[in-house]
């Protein structure tokens, strides 16, 4: 029987997608990552979203400290005395005078009061602390970005304070990380002081991300170590953490780094957006880790099961709370450790609760191939047939439906179309067809796209800021910067966005074709099989009796009920279904 699963895991290639699907990491960059979490305490000049700031008494930036060397960079400058123009945006700045403020200071930066190298870059900075206060954001962003890529800026020092301030205003898209990513950790560890902790705390945060999209996971880990248990920032560094411990294929401190989330939570920690869904995010995080290490191949390719890690993969997975977001998730990827430890009613009990009524917009198209699978394993081939079958039937009209829409976009290279389409559906305008609404409505609800969504929200809220302002000031050098600002902003978020949407429906497209593909090859294996059952009965001129095996015969203790499957489902029985499973294959 054992040697009969591996060849069939090895002839659909099973253990392989399974390792991409389910193991490959515990939690996407896109379920880890929250809102941000806000800034807080720490520096006495604040911070908080809306408040107004100036931190132009910090210390001036020494050249010699330089940074990263960035090749458009021309080299280290001074600041000279002020003209008289430069002197009074200076004045305006320091009276909090914003509006008026960035207007001259945009003259100095500009070059048209004659400031010397030095003092225009000084302007530069304090003309983005200007838009900031005014709340024009990502005007604010693109001027600190430019001075992010220049380490020899009288400014560059200061700038990174900045970028984690901005980073709690603007969503996750903005990209925030790429710009702290231009910094090294000795400029981080200048905030290492009781004042600026928080600071500190969140700014080795935002670098740990970078190294971690740099694929660096050492020094991701590093970082992310930094990240104290008071920050708001520690249960996303923790998750990063233990992602990045998966990616090092060491599955021991990346489950300490999961457990020490629930601990944290357990204890109280500050700053966490959603408890339970962190919790949950926690556990499966774990399950998958602990199944990753339970199987290996062989040399011949043959699965090799870990019973104690696939046991503990399955306790954390019974911790996903019932009322999760990702229940069934837990209990479908669940399903795959039974079915690898051969514990068929198990498996075939969680799909039953997967495929109840009381989740009508659920999207398991691999369950039917475990389904199948499990059929052909126990040699009962004709069920094996009718489940493929079924599937067929079910799910070759909705990849047609699915292919049809995409075709419509295929020439939609600026993503426009597509982000129009994404907008429609989270609002329930898509024209779709009730068979493949919920399955569209799925593949494009992950949180990294929501995020984009938010950016685009945001950046059209500040524009509808800057229509308010007087019309000077909009029709003003500055004021073309902050509209080209948030055109371009917009310009790239809406592509972003769309193109992401179009390559999530994509991915959902190109599983369900893998399923059905698979389907296929269960066939081709039922009818290979029964041949050679056909070969054996001519050579022995008869069929010899099959001895069969049953397995779930459940024994209930004085706890539990023994209760029928009659056709009804009942809430409180999903999660608790077995299936009796008899084998037909001779011993």
């Amino acid at each position: 029987m054992r040697m009969r699963f591996a060849n069939v895991l090895a002839r659909l290639g099973l253990v392989a997608a399974l390792s991409a699907a389910v193991v490959a990491a515990p939690v996407s960059d896109a379920e880890a990552q929250g809102k941000g979490a806000p800034a807080k305490g720490g520096d006495k000049k604040g911070g908080g979203k809306g408040e107004v700031i100036d931190l132009d008494d910090e210390e001036e930036a020494d050249p010699k400290k330089g940074g990263k060397k960035a090749a458009e960079d021309e080299g280290p400058v001074s600041a000279g005395e002020m003209t008289e123009e430069g002197a009074q945006a200076k004045r305006l700045f320091d009276g909090g005078k914003w509006q008026e403020a960035a207007l001259a200071l945009k003259k100095v930066t500009a070059g048209e009061t004659g400031d010397d190298e030095g003092n225009k870059q000084i302007a530069q900075y304090h003309l983005a602390i200007a838009l900031y206060n005014l709340k024009f954001y990502q005007a604010s962003y693109g001027i600190f970005s430019q001075i992010a890529e220049k380490p020899n800026h009288l400014k560059f020092n200061e700038t990174l304070l900045w970028l984690a301030r901005l980073a709690t205003q603007l969503p996750e898209p903005a990209d925030i990380v790429e710009r702290v990513g231009k910094y090294d950790q000795d400029q981080i560890e200048r905030f290492k002081n009781p004042q600026q902790e928080n600071l500190y705390w969140q700014l080795n945060y935002l670098l740990g991300r970078y190294k971690y999209r740099a694929r660096s996971y050492d020094e991701a880990i590093q970082l992310f170590e930094k990240v104290d248990k008071k920050s708001p920032y520690f249960v996303q560094a923790k998750f990063f953490e233990g992602i990045s411990y998966v990616q090092r294929r060491q599955s021991v401190p990346a489950v300490k780094s999961f457990q020490s989330i629930i601990d944290a939570i357990d204890a109280g920690v500050e700053g966490v957006e959603d408890e339970a869904r962190m919790k949950d995010l926690a556990n499966l995080s774990m399950a998958r880790t602990f199944y990753s290490a339970s199987v290996r191949l062989d040399e011949s390719n043959v699965p090799k099961i870990d019973p104690k890690k696939l046991s503990a993969a399955v306790k954390y997975w019974n911790r996903v709370d019932v009322a999760s977001e990702y229940w069934l998730d837990a209990l479908f990827e669940q399903s795959w450790a039974y079915f690898m430890a051969g514990d068929y009613p198990h498996a075939l009990g969680n799909i039953h609760t997967i495929e109840s009524p009381y989740f009508p917009n659920s999207f398991y198209p691999e369950a039917q191939v475990i389904t199948s699978v499990i059929y052909f394993t126990v040699c009962q081939y004709q069920d094996a047939l009718t489940v493929v079958a079924r599937m067929k039937q079910k799910y070759e009209p909705i990849q047609k439906e699915l292919e049809a829409i995409l075709n419509q976009y295929k020439d939609d290279e600026s993503g426009q179309k597509f982000f129009t389409f994404l907008k429609d559906v989270r609002d329930g305008k898509a024209n779709l067809k009730p068979n493949i609404k919920p399955i569209v409505e799925n593949a494009l609800s992950d949180r990294q796209l929501l995020r984009n969504i938010e950016y685009v929200r945001v950046l059209d809220k500040e524009a509808e800021l800057f229509k308010k302002m007087p019309p000077g000031f909009q029709s003003s050098d500055l004021g073309a910067d902050i509209t080209d600002s948030l055109d371009l902003a917009k310009e790239i978020a809406v592509r972003n966005a769309g193109t992401l949407a179009r390559d999530r429906y994509q991915r959902y497209l190109d599983e369900l074709n893998e399923h059905l593909r698979n389907a296929q090859k269960i066939v081709i294996d039922v009818v290979n099989a029964e041949r050679g059952r056909l070969e054996e009965a001519v050579i022995k001129d008869k069929m010899s009796k099959e001895e069969t095996d049953v397995l779930g015969i459940v024994s209930p203790d004085e706890e539990h009920v023994l209760w029928p499957f009659d056709g009804e489902y009942w809430r409180d029985e999903l999660g608790f279904y077995r299936q009796v499973v008899v084998s037909k294959c001779k011993k």
